[in-house]
């Protein structure tokens, strides 16, 4: 099933009244919904829904052929998805309880008051928009199966906890609840929302915005809009972000920098699905799904008070975190071949082949900027090569500028190595220390000599003088 509002499920009548039928119908499409079926005989009902996709069956109790109560107990074997609301003229206590253990969802009493039969069949969608989502996650973990594994061509990876990242998206896909993605800087976090938004299925376009840097007044600006007249400037009417999304995905990026009277506005527009343009009375409903990103951690920041913790728990029906590149370096390979493809042609240049070494230098380090670091390192390699093999000399500059504190102060690193592999009781002495040093850059670099010179600040013609008048490590 797709994604879609409650107000989008198709509903199933039955009953052998055709006033009943007009009038509960008539009832349900002016509270918006779009697709109500209708059913006079009961024997049809099971032709129905072999060709019809039904989310809810309202059943009359007493008609002629089948009874309500029959019917209600084959559907209960048949199609136990699909919740059932019993409405029936006998006020029988006891039928009541007999239906509700056949399976009923609820028994309503004819005439039933519209509120309430509004609310019964929104508690029953609910249900089964559970008991979808939680069939769909099941299939997605107990197999490795993606049903639509075109969707994540661009996203580019071979790490299992991407993998259960895509299981995970295409299982919830199918629900109309706002999604939270967490994940560092530059970790592809509005690819894997339009991503989102292409598994959906929704009709309507993918809308991004950047929360970074909006006030209050900016933030309703950009997503709700404004009449004419709401403010100095405001010379005409301007639709808002929320407004474009219809039928689609708002994806709201930097969710941790809204300021508190923005929280609360987008608090109300999840809860309510309904919002005001700036200087406007009349609220306008909205049915874009929500999608919102941070780099941020929450749950300190609802710790700290500049967070609202209703707003964090209505965002976190549905959260993903998207690991950090170091955290799948053997995705290094595949993304250097493909931005290394991005790069040729965005210079028009020959694709260079990279240096046998390059990818176990660059999986020795942490990446704080992710993929976007990454990229913008090969560009720039791409931007300053002439021909033949793609020289190293660029990510050197950039990956030795890059170090933390603690990767440059040798003395700790001196000390904790050699409390792991040194004699107890004793400081080792400078040949040890250096043979130490030396063999912990081959394990660094793979083997690799060239890239272990490098992490030693030494030329590989003179590691291989101190390689040769030492013994090698096993």
């Amino acid at each position: 099933m797709n994604s879609r509002p409650l107000l989008a499920f198709p509903i199933l009548l039955v009953d052998d009244e055709e006033e009943i039928l007009f009038s509960t119908s008539l009832i349900f499409r002016t509270a918006g919904f779009s697709r109500v079926l209708t059913c006079n005989d009961s024997r049809q009902v099971p032709e129905i829904l072999a060709k019809e996709e039904v989310a809810l069956i309202i059943l009359d109790l007493y008609m002629p052929h089948v009874s309500g109560y029959e019917l209600l107990k084959e559907l209960a074997g048949t199609h136990p998805q699909i919740p059932v609301i019993v409405m029936t003229a006998a006020n029988d206590i006891e039928m009541a309880v007999d239906c509700i253990k056949a399976g009923a969802f609820d028994y309503f009493v004819k005439p039933v008051e519209r509120s309430r039969l509004l609310t019964g069949a929104h508690r029953a969608l609910e249900l089964h928009q559970l008991r979808s989502q939680v069939s769909s996650l099941s299939e997605h973990l107990l197999t490795d199966r993606l049903q639509h594994e075109e969707e994540f061509a661009a996203i580019i990876t071979r790490s299992p906890r991407m993998r259960a990242v895509f299981h995970y998206l295409e299982a919830v896909a199918v629900t109309d609840q706002p999604l939270l993605i967490n994940g560092e800087t530059g970790v592809g976090k509005e690819l894997v929302a339009n991503t989102f938004h292409r598994l959906s299925g929704r009709p309507g376009p993918f809308v991004a915005v950047n929360a970074a840097g909006l006030d209050d007044l900016m933030f309703s600006d950009t997503l709700f809009g404004h009449t004419k007249g709401a403010y100095t400037g405001a010379d005409t009417p301007r639709e808002g972000l929320i407004a474009k999304a219809a039928d689609g995905t708002l994806f709201l990026d930097e969710l941790g920098d809204l300021q508190p009277s923005s929280q609360l506005k987008l608090l109300r527009l999840l809860q309510e699905q309904e919002y005001y343009p700036l200087g406007s009375d009349s609220p306008r409903r909205t049915n874009a799904r929500i999608v919102v990103a941070t780099n941020r951690d929450l749950k300190a920041m609802i710790g700290d008070g500049s967070f609202r913790k209703d707003l964090f728990y209505r965002l976190t029906t549905h959260q993903v975190t998207i690991p950090p590149l170091r955290e799948r370096r053997d995705d290094l390979p595949l993304l250097l071949d493909h931005f290394l493809d991005e790069a040729a042609a965005a210079y028009k240049k020959a694709k260079p082949t990279p240096p046998p070494e390059l990818c176990a230098y660059l999986a020795s380090y942490d990446f704080p900027g992710n993929l976007r670091e990454l990229r913008a390192m090969i560009f720039d390699a791409m931007a300053r090569h002439g021909k033949g093999v793609l020289s190293m000399t660029s990510f050197r500059a950039a990956i030795g500028s890059g170090r933390t504190a603690a990767e440059c102060e040798p003395l700790a690193f001196l000390g904790a190595l050699a409390a792991e592999t040194a004699p107890a009781g004793r400081m080792p002495t400078l040949k040890e220390a250096e043979e130490l040093l030396v063999a912990h850059a081959l394990r660094l670099a793979n083997g690799n000599q060239g890239i272990a010179a490098s992490y030693l600040g030494i030329s590989r013609q003179a590691l291989n003088k101190r390689l040769c008048r030492s013994p090698q490590p096993e």
